[in-house]
């Protein structure tokens, strides 16, 4: 047994390489053999010296000039300097000499792609298929996935890491790979069906057990896929990305406690990341715990400071507790990113409005009707503003737009009505009213909640007795 071998093997390259420099100079050398220049073609290749290997290579090849090895050593190297087409053609001459070479395949492949010609790769990869098997054909087989990601054959590449599979089940990097294409092109209960077979061979495959995870959720079967889920964190209890799926699966089914308990494990495993934290926090927002959602969205924050839908969040736990300025400082910094978002604008004027600040509230409105002149929400909150200001001529003009612009939605002839009648106008807040219940009559309950008092005009309870009479309430 060698003391020291890798001192050995140092001390031995130096020997060829001062060899070779010899022959190359013309001095005193040793007889080298076409092994020993494949070893120095790789040492000057792995140094990222190019231009003494492909010297080496060529001087190599004047000794033996029928080497396929060499040949391909050196097709190697041309296309490292970009020289496709001549690769292309000693990959040819190497080919007669020797076409069981699998790096012959590779290397063309790989030229075939350069010069855009992925037809020409297919068509080699395929026909080549038939000439390998074991591990080569397994190579060759991702070699073919490849390029049909690079041509946008997308379910072909699915059918290549299938056959790999089906070859050798627990193929670490085809498990991998598959996942991703079982989830892209959508093919998910073949995947169902692979999978299945292979932990049927290996049952303690914990990626054949994600995978399958993975397609159930692809149909959004989330039970089985939690199931399947935890036997993959059952085999490899550290396994953060299966606990990562199964916390959304939960969340899907809207069971946010266990959702919380599996990110919490993510965290637990990984690095902490702005979406887990996110994603917990909005698991406590569903279930009412505003102060631990807004923990966790502030802890999200902090690891991703330039996500302005984050500090919205924070605010909108503060709006729901009537926080109002507390939420208005988070708007500012969500604003500060995406200053026209409606949503963003949308809340703060609701915060504005109810701190009484109705000026400030109507301009924050008013950008949300701006930039969503369809949308009735904006619309809806202007008016309420207005009304609560006491702007009622102003809120009658802004119905009668918004009537305009959201194509006449029916709740607009309620604040119409609502905003007449103040004014004193009770012939035409009448007839507003009477529109209004003609084409959305459910909607009285919003109209009442404007002003409870309305109920008290007989002309109102009049109409509202008379739908109620024809049972179009």
């Amino acid at each position: 047994m060698r003391e020291n071998p890798y001192r050995e093997d140092r001390e031995e390259m130096k020997e060829l390489i001062n060899q070779y420099q010899n022959l190359k100079h013309g001095r005193s050398h040793s007889f080298l053999e076409e092994d020993a220049f494949e070893r120095i073609i790789d040492y000057y290749d792995e140094k990222d010296n190019i231009p003494e290997a492909m010297e080496a290579a060529e001087i190599a090849l004047e000794q033996f000039p029928y080497s396929s090895n060499l040949m391909i050593k050196k097709a190697d190297l041309l296309l490292a300097t970009r020289k496709y087409q001549e690769a292309l053609d000693i990959l040819e001459t190497a080919g007669l000499f020797d076409s069981s070479d699998l790096n012959l395949y590779i290397l063309k492949t790989d030229a075939y792609l350069a010069l855009d010609q992925q037809s020409k790769a297919v068509e080699l990869l395929e026909s080549a298929l038939n000439l390998f098997e074991g591990d080569e054909r397994l190579d060759l087989l991702f070699e073919l996935a490849d390029v049909y990601d690079d041509y946008e054959e997308f379910d072909k590449v699915f059918d290549c890491l299938k056959l790999i599979l089906e070859e050798e089940p627990s193929n670490e990097e085809a498990l991998y790979k598959i996942c991703f294409w079982t989830d892209f092109t959508g093919r998910n209960e073949e995947s169902i069906r692979l999978h299945q077979q292979i932990i049927d061979e290996f049952p303690f495959n914990e990626l054949a057990w994600f995978n399958l995870a993975a397609a159930y959720q692809g149909i959004k079967l989330y039970e089985k896929s939690i199931d399947a889920y935890q036997y993959a964190v059952a085999i490899d209890e550290k396994f953060d990305y299966a606990y990562r799926n199964m916390g959304d699966a939960f969340l899907r089914l809207r069971k946010y406690k266990e959702a919380i308990e599996v990110l919490e494990k993510v965290l637990e495993l990984t690095r902490p990341e702005d979406v887990i934290y996110e994603a917990i926090g909005h698991c406590y927002h569903r279930m009412g715990k505003n102060a631990q959602a807004r923990f966790n969205y502030k802890k999200a924050v902090h690891l991703n400071p330039d996500d302005s839908k984050l500090h919205y969040k924070i605010a909108v736990t503060y709006m729901l507790e009537e926080q109002w300025s507390s939420a208005c400082k988070q708007l500012e910094n969500a604003m500060r990113i995406h200053r026209t978002v409606p949503e963003y604008n949308l809340a703060m004027g609701e915060c504005k409005m109810n701190m009484n600040k109705f000026k400030e509230a109507i301009q924050y409105f008013g950008t949300v009707v701006r930039h969503k002149p369809k949308n009735a929400t904006g619309w809806e909150a202007l008016i309420r503003c207005l009304l609560k200001a006491a702007f009622f001529e102003e809120a009658l003009d802004q119905s009668l737009n918004a009537l305009k612009a959201t194509d006449t939605k029916p709740i607009f002839y309620f604040y119409a009505s609502t905003s007449l009648f103040v004014l004193g106008k009770s012939k035409e807040a009448l007839l507003q009213l009477e529109e209004g219940m003609n084409k959305a009559p459910k909607l009285l309950k919003k109209f009442i909640e404007l002003n409870p008092s309305i109920l008290q005009n007989n002309q109102v309870v009049d109409i509202i007795a008379r739908f109620k009479k024809g049972k179009k309430i």
